[in-house]
């Protein structure tokens, strides 16, 4: 069989000290068609960053930069040769605090340049580190010379072709001169200027890299051993999932599972590159591929589960038999950049949910001017404190019988909105946040435990 190019992608907890990194050396070096090494910001650091960017107080940043600081240092006094890379961490970190220390306004522009030091903090120690371990060449690459995005800072959108074409000039002729470690989660605009990806967004950086490069394989090593059937922290019998298909993975990451960033499967689906989910932790643990087509289809796969959601109902008679209702409402949604999940409809109202996480950065919620917008023309009532149940699978708008015994098992439970038929991966609906774990245990022992 040919050698194959394989992306792999580090996830916080891997990064989190020297031993870590170590470990993640070794899954590195175990295998010599891992070529593009994509990490993240060591543990913790970017919820450092993320209050140096809400603090007002000069002191109060100054003082989480130290803390950064010592951190990074700490990590870089237990390798071999510290000395190796001491000055470009040092210029990182005191580049860092005098960013902290300016009285200056927080733009979005410059919260993006503020998180980027997490990740070229930590590639430059991991860089190091797989060189000592190695003993043979490791370049590290500033992503931001590769990852072009748009300019909506704290969300960017990338820009494929692009990127591809970076690639050719950044990548491609470094791949014959040793292993690339480079950044998850950040970017440029055309200008130059620096972005990010959004929380979480290190995942979607390796899938960008490994289509650009046309990878066949992208690795992420993260601090679970695979995607499972559902949360086992809230379903001890969860079972893990040896192969799930791209739709499949798709829907789970979008409808709540946390093992892989939604956007992830988007480039992977475009050049159909397998994608590998393993513990950095247990490498030699059996991890999850995700892949084109299965061998196995079962009608539900998983269950997934996602908090913090809200139940928007507007209603008009305007809409009785008219046309342009829908329209208006999804454009003042759309002004105001609202995502929105499920839609139901009737004669004279819709209902629609959102995702009200207010630790999501770049979410907008729905603020006073949205509301009196929305006002002017129909009535809205809001439901907070809902969760979004997603079973997750196969054929499921094709599949006679399977509402009864789904809502049959959920009989003493009050269902919200329920979305069927749209996808054919997936059954979703909403319960109140008290009664979600409840609703997934009952689901999972029904139709998933044996």
């Amino acid at each position: 069989m040919p050698n194959l190019f394989k992306v792999a992608k580090f996830g916080g907890t891997s990064m989190a000290d020297a031993a870590a990194m170590r470990r993640c050396a070794a899954i590195v070096l175990s295998d010599p068609d891992k070529k593009i090494i994509v990490v993240s910001a060591t543990a913790g650091t970017t919820n450092l960053l993320t209050e140096l960017v809400s603090d007002s107080s000069t002191d109060q940043r100054v003082a989480i930069a130290e803390q950064i600081r010592d951190k990074h240092l700490a990590i870089c006094n237990d390798l071999e040769e510290p000395e190796n890379i001491q000055e470009k961490v040092e210029e990182l970190l005191d580049e860092l605090k005098a960013i902290a220390s300016r009285k200056q306004i927080m733009t979005g522009m410059l919260r993006d340049e503020i998180f980027s030091f997490g990740e070229r903090l930590s590639s430059t120690i991991f860089a190091q580190v797989l060189r000592e371990e190695s003993g043979s060449e490791v370049i590290w690459l500033d992503a931001r010379n590769v990852i072009v995005t748009d300019s909506n800072f704290g969300s960017a959108e990338p820009l494929p072709e692009q990127i591809a074409f970076k690639s050719d000039e950044f990548v491609q002729p470094k791949l014959n001169s040793g292993r690339i470690v480079t950044q998850g989660f950040i970017g440029s605009n055309r200008q130059g200027v620096t972005t990010t990806l959004g929380r979480g967004g290190s995942d979607y950086s390796a899938a960008l890299f490994a289509e650009a490069a046309d990878a066949d394989v992208l690795e992420i090593w993260t601090d679970v051993t695979a995607i499972y059937t559902t949360d086992p922290r809230i379903v001890p019998g969860a079972k893990p999932i040896t192969e799930i298909s791209f739709d499949e993975a798709a829907e789970l990451s979008v409808f709540g599972a946390k093992v892989l960033h939604p956007a992830t499967m988007i480039p992977a689906i475009r050049k159909n590159i397998k994608v590998y989910v393993g513990s950095s932790m247990k490498p030699d643990e059996p991890g999850t591929w995700i892949v084109k087509e299965t061998k196995n289809n079962p009608v539900i796969r998983a269950i997934s589960l996602r908090r913090n959601q809200t139940l928007l109902t507007v209603r008009s008679l305007e809409m009785l038999h008219q046309y342009g209702f829908l329209a208006k409402l999804f454009s003042v949604l759309s002004e105001h950049k609202i995502s929105v999940d499920l839609v139901t409809t009737s004669e004279v109202s819709v209902a629609l949910t959102l995702d009200s996480d207010i630790n999501t950065p770049g979410k907008q919620k729905l603020t006073d001017e949205v509301l009196e917008k929305l006002r002017s023309f129909c009535e809205v009532e809001i439901d907070r404190n809902l969760s979004l149940i997603a079973l997750i699978g196969n054929n499921l708008d094709a599949t006679a019988g399977l509402s009864g015994p789904v809502f049959g098992a959920l009989e003493d439970v009050n269902v919200r909105l329920i979305c069927h038929g749209a996808s054919s991966h997936n059954l979703c609906f909403l319960v109140s946040e008290n009664e979600s774990e409840e609703v997934v245990n009952i689901l999972h022992n029904k139709f998933i435990k044996e």
